[in-house]
């Protein structure tokens, strides 16, 4: 059984436990004045286990489905026996780093909480853009639209910077945003170190070449 497959599975369990036992709903959501005043810094994670619903739960499940497994696979393929076991520490740690922004900004905001595996997500998705940056992804946003993963990387990233500079609503598009970064970053250096395919130069020449 794939690690993305697992993570689904736990994490659909936990969220929808969550749905209806607000017990566990508060002992995992980003709470920040927890993290601040009582040191709960597992929130950082276990907050991407739940979700506020099952819309919420199904949008970010099956995005890690669809691009998880080719992530996975690609991870195998750069790293070997150690694949999986770095696939899953990026999604861990993308759940984490993602919300520093956040946490940096409502430390001590009593009215503040977030939740969802949507930073991690994003981490998964922009290493697919990198490894795939030819890939058309414009069927995410309508069938029969053809937009390579690169164009569609640079569209989300400042569609959701403008979203989060706006403010209001209950998404968290930060998050988002450092997710994506975070996930290009992992891959980038990680490759660098414990793989001879070097990742940014393979990336710049797949676009060279789809371009030309």
């Amino acid at each position: 059984m794939s690690i993305t497959l697992i993570i689904i599975i736990i994490t659909a369990i936990i969220s929808i436990s969550a749905f209806s036992n607000e017990r566990i709903y508060n002992d995992l959501i980003f709470y920040p004045p927890a993290v601040t005043y009582q040191k709960q810094w597992y929130r950082f994670f276990s907050c991407g286990l739940i979700h506020a619903d099952w819309l919420h739960l199904i949008f970010n499940m099956y995005a890690l489905y669809m691009f998880g497994d080719s992530v996975e696979s690609g991870f195998q393929s750069l790293f070997q026996e150690k694949g999986k076991l770095f696939y899953l520490l990026m999604y861990i740690t993308a759940l984490g780093f993602c919300l520093l922004p956040t946490y940096a900004k409502h430390k001590e905001d009593s009215y503040y909480r977030s939740l969802g595996a949507s930073g991690a997500v994003s981490a998964v998705i922009f290493i697919y853009v990198i490894l795939f940056p030819t890939a058309n992804l414009g069927l995410i946003i309508l069938p029969g639209l053809k937009i390579p993963g690169f164009i569609f990387g640079f569209l989300y990233l400042g569609i959701s910077s403008y979203l989060d500079r706006r403010g209001g609503g209950n998404i968290n598009h930060s998050a988002h945003i450092w997710g994506a970064l975070y996930g290009i970053a992992f891959i980038i250096v990680m490759g660098a170190i414990f793989s001879e395919y070097h990742v940014l130069q393979r990336f710049i020449d797949q676009i060279r070449d789809y371009l030309s």
